[in-house]
């Protein structure tokens, strides 16, 4: 295999990373995250709105046709729900929103989560907030702060496919689980996608990502790129050579070189890096392009199993 070089004076556009059936829905498998839009808790100020807007319409402009938010994505002055709807609306036909309910946060950022029979008044605050009849698509955000193991899912997924057949939701998806917990799922109702914690250096989901393969669940790794502070995927400075080295190969950054990791792990993963930033989503939707060898893949699958 040849080796790819990503610099160009024409923007890449979300299809270059090919695409996946999420349900009965067809998307480019390089999406867009809403988190970061609001600005993050340790910002100093908040993200400027009129660039919250622009990143989000640019997106869309480059092909971006799966977005991923939640009603908790808020600050004191921005919610993420409100800037999609203000940005998009009306929405291209083929845009996917998928969002996450089970998670609440109070006025004050306190999180609380949901008990079974409060999940259809998260949806519906979510249908309120996006400005539509109904949802793309929802994850059961399983536990708040507490890791995977917060017993089982049962009462709680199955509100939501009641709320399926109710016509709120099209399709379902877990989010932070284990596989015992994906497999309780899976004997309820269909499960389109799991959104996990994964990436480069952080391996532990490396079997999860292959049960999906193996059924046909789209996998969604957040904080593939970077952790949740400033620097968190660089804490160990695990395998910086390496992703330097095949980042010069290609013309790309380091982060571009993640996100193209985390595609080749197989056609149903998807990617969903979220920025508020419009130079850095044009990287990140260019990262799409990057193809790696079969010894730069193998090269940093050795550099994530030595970190796990």
């Amino acid at each position: 295999m040849t080796t790819t070089d990503i610099r160009s004076s024409n923007p890449t556009t979300a299809d270059a990373a090919g695409t996946w059936r999420l349900g009965d829905r067809t998307i480019n498998r390089l999406g867009f995250g809403a988190m970061r839009l609001t600005g993050m808790p340790w910002d100093e100020k908040p993200r400027d709105r009129d660039d919250a807007v622009a990143v989000l319409r640019r997106a869309v402009e480059l092909g971006v046709n799966h977005i991923d938010t939640a009603a908790f994505y808020f600050t004191a002055t921005r919610s993420a729900n409100e800037l999609i709807s203000t940005a998009l609306q009306p929405y291209p036909d083929d845009l996917v929103l998928t969002t996450k309910v089970g998670p609440a946060r109070t006025r004050d950022g306190e999180f609380e989560y949901a008990r079974p029979e409060q999940l259809r008044g998260q949806v519906e605050e979510n249908i309120r907030q996006l400005g539509v009849d109904h949802l793309d698509v929802v994850n059961l955000r399983w536990g708040t702060g507490i890791g995977k193991d917060s017993g089982p899912v049962a009462d709680h997924f199955g509100a939501l496919a009641e709320l399926r057949d109710a016509g709120l939701v099209q399709h379902l998806g877990v989010s932070n689980v284990t596989e015992a917990q994906l497999r309780e799922a899976m004997s309820i109702a269909p499960v389109v996608c799991v959104q996990n914690r994964h990436g480069l250096t952080d391996r532990a989901d490396d079997d999860l990502v292959e049960l999906c393969g193996r059924h046909g669940i789209a996998f969604v790794p957040f904080f593939a790129v970077a952790g949740t502070a400033p620097g968190e995927a660089e804490e160990h400075g695990q395998g910086q050579a390496e992703l330097a080295a095949v980042a010069q190969a290609h013309g790309a950054s380091p982060a571009q070189v993640r996100l193209a990791w985390s595609l080749h792990r197989g056609e149903h993963v998807l990617a969903i890096p979220g920025t508020g930033n419009p130079a850095h989503l044009e990287q990140n939707i260019a990262a799409g392009a990057l193809r790696l060898t079969d010894d730069e893949q193998n090269l940093l699958d050795s550099v994530g199993q030595a970190a796990s």
